[in-house]
């Protein structure tokens, strides 16, 4: 178990090493902004996708080992995620805060970034035995922020998307996010029992 935790970590953190490789060999395209603000993006989504596919493998394959992976692809989820927004605020907003406030209230596909960001926060600072036991049930509570994230992150996406007519991809990123939250209606959670 601990090898394979070691290297689904080693393998959640090649995206990362990717930017790094193509910053440093000139290789982001004609905007490297733009390229590693997707880039970081798009893994943040993947990585939420990944999280939410634990409790389906554990479903359909019978075995617990797949929630004990949960919190790290959480995490890593994170960790995109806030590539993702200190990459905005920095590159993109050059720190400036009202600027920010501007494109968080005049652009819906940043309000709905924002906003998922804000409510992965919580869910990492509370990923971890400590907050497990002192929360009680209200970590359970709390953690169905998740499927929150879920729509937020899809709206974000599609938002972006939607001004350049590119919706390809975006749906078929929504497709898979409702497949993997439908694992969690009680009807359909029978059927692997």
């Amino acid at each position: 178990m601990h090898l394979l935790k070691a290297s689904f970590f080693i393998l959640s953190l090649l995206p990362l090493i990717r930017l790094i490789w193509l910053g440093m060999h000139d290789d982001l395209g004609a905007n490297p902004v733009e390229f590693i603000t997707r880039s970081t993006g798009t893994w943040a989504l993947v990585f939420l996708c990944i999280t939410l596919a634990m409790t389906p493998l554990r479903l359909l394959t019978g075995t617990a080992m797949w929630i004990k992976m949960r919190r790290m692809f959480g995490l890593f989820c994170f960790f995109y995620a806030l590539l993702h927004f200190l990459i905005w605020i920095w590159l993109d907003q050059n720190f400036d805060v009202s600027a920010m406030i501007k494109d968080v209230i005049d652009r819906p596909f940043i309000t709905m970034g924002f906003i998922s960001f804000v409510f992965l926060i919580p869910l990492a600072l509370t990923s971890n035995q400590w907050s497990l036991r002192s929360l009680g049930k209200n970590w359970s509570l709390l953690h169905k922020l998740v499927y929150i994230i879920a729509f937020t992150a899809i709206a974000h996406y599609w938002w972006h998307k939607a001004g350049k007519n590119d919706l390809g991809t975006v749906s078929i990123y929504g497709l898979l996010i409702l497949l993997l939250l439908a694992f969690r209606i009680p009807k359909v959670k029978q059927l692997f029992k």
